[in-house]
């Protein structure tokens, strides 16, 4: 009988064991989740604001329509790349970062032809967009670095040994992180 108690409390302790090992990459799994969701919201949130960006410099610069164009079909590219949750493989995740950096490089262009019209540059409601733009971008940065925290966290914990057996078994598979844009390990070149 004492034999049949000892090995019931193995048992247990065995499968308790098991339990935690399951559930802490489900509970990492979710965190890249919610990450990934705040990183998808605040890229929502710039391609919310470039419409309202481009009516108001389309107003003061009739003939820039090749740039106003290029935004609007970055942002209409950009918007098309989704990824889900479960699939945030690097290959995913790089996919929707260069659409999402072609969305950057239309806006860059766009406040580079808005520095051309003085006017413009003095309007409330282009000075307003432009604010909210910037904070939009730090907030992408942020959130991206956030991701980029838990995709860690939750890729290391899959990584160790035993918990890369568990993994193995149950499906868990690496996520991808957010990565410099190329060529942002070089300076920009500022001529006046």
């Amino acid at each position: 009988m004492r034999k049949l108690q000892v090995f019931m409390v193995v048992v247990v302790a065995a499968l308790m064991s098991s339990c935690s090992l399951y559930n802490r990459p489900v509970e990492l799994e979710e965190k890249v989740a919610e990450a990934w969701s705040q990183v998808e919201n605040q890229y929502q949130r710039r391609s919310d604001l470039i419409p309202n960006l481009v009516e108001t410099v389309k107003g003061y610069t009739k003939h820039e329509q090749e740039t106003l164009t290029a935004v609007m079909d970055a942002r209409a590219k950009a918007t098309q790349v989704t990824i889900a949750a479960e699939h945030l493989d690097d290959a995913s995740v790089k996919k929707f970062q260069q659409a999402q950096a072609q969305v950057t490089s239309a806006l860059g262009r766009l406040m580079a032809v808005a520095e051309n019209y003085p006017n413009l540059k003095a309007n409330q409601n282009f000075l307003e967009l432009q604010a909210q733009l910037e904070g939009t971008e730090n907030r992408i940065a942020v959130a991206r670095k956030n991701f980029n925290e838990a995709v860690r966290e939750y890729n290391t914990f899959i990584r160790r040994f035993p918990n890369n057996i568990f993994a193995g078994m149950f499906g868990f598979q690496a996520k991808g992180y957010f990565e410099a844009e190329q060529g942002a390990d070089k300076a920009p070149k500022v001529q006046f």
